[in-house]
């Protein structure tokens, strides 16, 4: 009950027990004057109750009060819708100093996912995201220990070496390419849109990490394999034993044909099944891994003419480092170069990333020379 009503009913019982002791004493008028003044005050006590009443059950009978809530548009849709509007109001948040659309994290996943499931060299070395465009590391050298030095008593004790560390600093660089789709693709389904870029922005972003990667290989000092013996060697001696658990034998197309079809003198071929090695097969109880002669080629020799293939042993993971922005930016347009008179709309996509020697004794670069 409001307060309103309260002091009404408050002054009717008031008045009412006013009226009774005026009763009580035999005065008759007064009491009369007193009973109009209560009927007053109870007719409007009960008007007031009753607006309050009906307010109170209107106020029932409405729906409970919801919130508005904006529904948000799915982000998938939202960015390929954004593909198909070519972009022209993206310039807000998500979008770049280059003026592109950042991938949506669940296309860039399934980018992440399309670009490993090939022959890809990332799969086998260390991948760090990184939310910088540069920064660095420091890593303990790796320097050989000489031990303790006889004092004789009361002598002086020399001073020993102490650790020293290297700082491997990185600086992403950008990685860019565009790609054509013809118009009727932006009117097809958002799915058929999603799996085109996913294909798309997935091999190339492969590609170009395979190309770094190589290049950092090719960056060590290559080991003469003339035989099995001297890969054996390569194996027992060159690498160091600190990465002899973690080890793998690579190799492309090329060097696996040559190490199939060695043999020992009993006529066994050396290459060993294996449940682990990528390839099914172990050399030297280190897992065998083929990549394919288009990754990894073999070197011709310019003056001679002669065919090399390489079998890399050790752990890349230790060696190599890719420092990985993770993010992947497109942008589109209808206008760009010949776009508007081949009826075409091209795609821009933009990549950051490095690739850096990590360690350059965790693995052994070695040669064979193919037959002629």
């Amino acid at each position: 009950m409001p307060k309103e009503l309260r002091e009404l009913l408050e002054q009717i019982n008031n008045k009412k027990e006013e009226a009774r002791k005026l009763l009580a004493e035999n005065k008759i008028e007064e009491a009369k004057k007193l009973k109009e003044e209560i009927v007053a005050l109870q007719e409007k006590f009960d008007i007031a109750k009753e607006l309050y009443e009906e307010q109170k059950q209107t106020m029932e009978d409405k729906e409970p009060f919801k919130p508005t809530v904006q529904v948000k548009e799915n982000e998938v849709e939202a960015f390929v819708n954004h593909i198909r509007t070519r972009f022209r109001n993206a310039m807000s948040e998500g979008s770049n100093q280059d003026g592109g659309y950042t991938v949506p994290q669940d296309i860039q996943t399934r980018i992440n996912e399309y670009r490993e499931s090939k022959d890809a060299l990332q799969n086998f070395i260390t991948v760090e995201p990184v939310t910088t465009l540069s920064g660095s590391r420091v890593f303990k050298k790796r320097s050989q220990q000489t031990g303790f030095i006889e004092v004789p008593e009361n002598g002086e004790i020399p001073e020993k070496a102490t650790p020293q560390f290297t700082v491997l600093t990185y600086q992403v660089k950008k990685y860019a390419g565009f790609f054509r789709v013809t118009n009727e693709l932006l009117k097809d389904s958002t799915e058929a849109i999603v799996n085109t870029l996913i294909r798309w922005i997935g091999d190339e972003s492969r590609v170009t990490r395979n190309n770094l990667i190589s290049a950092i290989l090719n960056t060590q000092a290559k080991t003469a394999i003339p035989d099995i013996k001297g890969l054996k060697k390569v194996a027992n001696v060159q690498l160091d034993p600190a990465f002899r658990s973690t080890a793998s034998i690579f190799v492309n197309q090329d060097a696996y044909n040559w190490l199939d079809t060695l043999q020992d003198n009993n006529g066994q071929f050396l290459l060993q099944p294996s449940l682990e090695s990528p390839s099914g097969r172990q050399l030297f109880g280190l897992p065998v891994v083929i990549v394919s002669n288009k990754v990894m080629p073999s070197r011709v020799d310019s003056g001679t003419g002669a065919e090399f293939a390489p079998i890399i042993v050790g752990d890349l993971e230790e060696g190599i480092v890719l420092f990985d922005r993770q993010q992947t930016e497109i942008m589109s347009s209808d206008v760009a170069m010949d776009a508007f008179q081949t009826d075409v709309t091209l795609w821009r996509a933009i990549e950051r990333m490095e690739v850096k020697m990590r360690d350059n004794e965790a693995f052994v670069f070695g040669e064979v020379q193919l037959p002629q």
